[in-house]
């Protein structure tokens, strides 16, 4: 079997990647048989779709010129196979969110139609709506990933560190579309949701959704933009920058006979491939029990990371089980199969204790949220104060986890330890995207239901799981961030060995990066300002896009008084183009941000790139953390209150969240998110510029 896996890695990661592709390709058929109601709610649904599609299509045309720029530029840099793995990654990426998306837009319609016969249909349409988007996005990033190397190695005759180091291009396509995708979504949702509800809920005095408002079909198209396309692009990135990292590290570090290097870079493809099939048979599990919609969605996820962890041992024993015997640098510790095999399990450890750490901070059960609610009675201060310092508490808990999971996968494995455990906790990545995109298509289905004056019942059923979805948005983005900052650990590591390698080839001695060393400090310090500022553009883009959809609601209001009567149509278009044109314009600045600093800096001394890294992954894990955890807690906070506790829709505490949600939507939609794939770009290029900085 352990020949078999050797001969055949490539092929089993690939057929698993396409059963994912297929399972979306026949679960968008059986979705779009549903029925997508009345006139009226199809003509809603159109209207969203054609916003998301056109905003789509003109976000990367943007990205493509980036995109072509740097295309260029990778071949005299590093060589053509490089830069034409920068262009699958690219385009890869750009599908999955893409098709997604499109997938979303179109549910929407089918689970507000669905709720007529009660949650558990709703639920499993909105549930089969994301699963598409995370099993595609699994699917064809391994795809990616093992397409391209099997490619390289058996067609090109590339040896595997040669193909490995062209795949750092295709985790460099998908990073670009990634930082691209989610800074362009997030300031487009957020700038028209803060636009929709200024002046819809607190001037107007109307409710959210409600067909009157201008912006509300430019809010719907923003939730598909930025949390469906702009989720996949992230954990599309995530997945296989962290494969390929993971290759990277197992080719650099053990060497020995060509069997050791080839099964070192199969492994995380195998274990990758063995993960989709575990989340394929999770998503059969997904199904209402009693009505708790929560304990339905987790229970798909709790089965697959058991089957994930029951089959993570026999690949690994198969494919690791020689690595101490065949391995030739007796300098280098080799973990055994069984320790590799407990990284793997560290990593899904860590998955699950993120997911009920954010869960704790953001849902409406716990204190953390119930408190924001509580102190929105005394003022619109005290909700931002206590808002800002549930935010902050939050880094506490992820930030133990993660030390504690990589103190444990390096005591085991080393390096290359830590990179298995992050591998094992991608593996899952499928179904957590799919409880991502679940949020947007509820929320939209309750919009539609809202807009459609849809009977009572329907919201009855639209509003729980818009309830459960908001939470579901609020953990998988904890998961995310846990997952990039590990991931950008790995990438720092084969940086560092890569780095060192090309010195050695100059006679040079290795580069360490000690805190007392000025350049180092600098570039710590350079690394932590390049978050803030990439933070702080991000939320002012959203403060400038959504005070021009403010000022074009009031205008509506003003010189359309029939409005508000009914009597009057609202020009949804026009809002729609406001955010459309502002978050293009707004993206390219702080997208650039991990670009140039990190280029710049290099170029200057190696060594404070070297702290530009640690700086960057440090500052960005708590930033990211604090930003949607404290916007997760008012978001929630504002739900809890219009659920009628603390005084209900209308009293001051009300406008009080509202105020709240308002500053934390582009917290933890926006910037918080955004840190993510900024945190690999700069490292992904640090990568590609050794031979520059060398």
């Amino acid at each position: 079997m352990s020949d078999f896996l050797t001969d055949h890695g490539v092929v089993i990661a690939l057929v698993c990647a396409a059963l994912a592709v297929l399972y979306g390709a026949l679960t968008t058929r059986s979705l779009l048989a549903l029925s997508p109601g009345n006139e009226r709610m199809v003509a809603i649904s159109k209207a969203v779709q054609e916003g998301a599609s056109a905003y789509l299509r003109r976000q990367y045309t943007t990205i493509a010129v980036v995109g072509v720029v740097l295309f260029v530029v990778l071949i005299p840099l590093q060589d053509i196979a490089v830069a034409a793995g920068f262009a699958i990654g690219g385009l890869l990426s750009a599908a999955a969110g893409f098709i997604g998306m499109n997938v979303s837009v179109r549910a929407n319609a089918r689970v507000a139609e669905a709720g007529r016969g009660g949650i558990s249909p709703a639920l499993d349409a909105a549930f089969r709506g994301g699963a598409i988007t995370g099993l595609l996005v699994v699917g064809l990033a391994l795809l990616g990933v093992a397409g391209y190397y099997g490619i390289l190695t058996a067609i090109f005759d590339r040896s595997q560190k040669e193909a490995v180091d062209a795949l750092i291009g295709l985790g460099f396509g998908g990073s670009l579309i990634s930082v691209f995708a989610r800074l362009g979504g997030g300031i487009f949702t957020k700038g028209a949701d803060v636009g929709a509800d200024l002046v819809g809920k607190v001037e107007a005095g109307i409710p959210e959704d409600d067909p009157r408002n201008p912006a509300v079909i430019a809010d719907n198209v923003g939730d598909n933009v930025g949390d469906c396309a702009g989720m996949a692009a992230d954990l599309f990135e995530t997945y296989a920058v962290t494969a390929v990292a993971v290759m990277l590290l197992g080719v650099l570090t053990f060497g020995g006979s060509n069997d050791i290097v080839t099964n070192v870079a199969l492994y995380p493809l195998v274990l990758g491939g063995v993960a989709i099939i575990a989340s394929i048979i999770g998503t059969f599990a997904v199904k209402s029990a009693a009505g708790n919609v929560e304990r339905a969605l987790y229970q798909g996820l709790i089965l697959s990371g058991a089957i994930a962890a029951a089959a993570f041992y026999p690949v690994t024993k198969w494919l690791m089980d020689d690595l101490v015997t065949l391995n030739a640098d007796v300098n280098i510790i080799v973990p055994s199969a069984g320790d590799l095999y407990l990284c793997s399990l560290i990593g899904l450890a860590v998955t699950a204790l993120l997911f009920v750490i954010t869960d704790y901070y953001t849902s409406t059960r716990f204190r953390p949220v119930r408190k924001t609610a509580e102190a929105s009675q005394t003022g619109h201060a005290t909700n931002i104060i206590s808002g800002l310092a549930q935010g902050m508490q939050a880094t506490a808990l992820p930030a133990l986890v993660l030390a504690l999971g990589i103190l444990g996968a390096n005591e085991l494995g080393g390096i290359y330890g830590i990179g298995v455990a992050v591998m094992a906790q991608l593996g899952l990545c499928g179904l957590i995207v799919a409880l991502d995109a679940f949020g947007p298509i509820t929320d939209n289905a309750g919009g539609i239901a809202e807009m459609a004056e849809m009977p009572e019942e329907v919201r009855n059923v639209t509003d729980p799981l818009d309830a459960v979805g908001n939470t579901t948005k609020a953990v998988t983005k904890g998961y995310a961030i846990g997952s990039a900052v590990l991931a950008a650990l790995v990438l720092f590591a084969a940086f560092k060995i890569e780095l060192q390698d090309e010195l050695a080839k100059d006679g040079n001695e290795a580069i360490a990066f000690p805190i007392d060393q000025p350049e180092v400090l600098v570039g710590l310090l350079i690394g932590g300002l390049m978050v803030y500022l990439f933070a702080a553009l991000s939320m002012e883009a959203v403060g400038r896009a959504g005070g021009a959809v403010v000022e074009e609601v009031r205008r509506q209001f003003r010189e359309k008084p029939g409005i508000m009567e009914g009597t009057d149509q609202p020009d949804y278009a026009r809002c729609v183009d406001i955010v459309t044109k502002s978050a293009q314009r707004e993206m390219i600045l702080p997208s650039l941000i991990p670009i140039v600093f990190t280029l710049v800096v290099g170029l200057l001394s190696v060594e404070a790139l070297g702290g530009l890294l640690i700086g960057v992954i440090v500052v960005g894990l708590f930033m990211a953390v604090a930003m949607t955890a404290g916007g997760g807690a008012w978001d929630n906070a504002k739900k809890l209150i219009e659920d009628g506790e603390f005084g209900g829709k209308g009293s001051e505490a009300h406008a009080a969240s509202v105020t709240g949600d308002t500053v934390g939507d582009p917290y933890k939609d926006t910037a918080g998110p955004a840190i993510n794939p900024m945190i690999k770009v700069a490292n992904i290029v640090a990568i590609l510029i050794i031979p520059l900085v060398a």
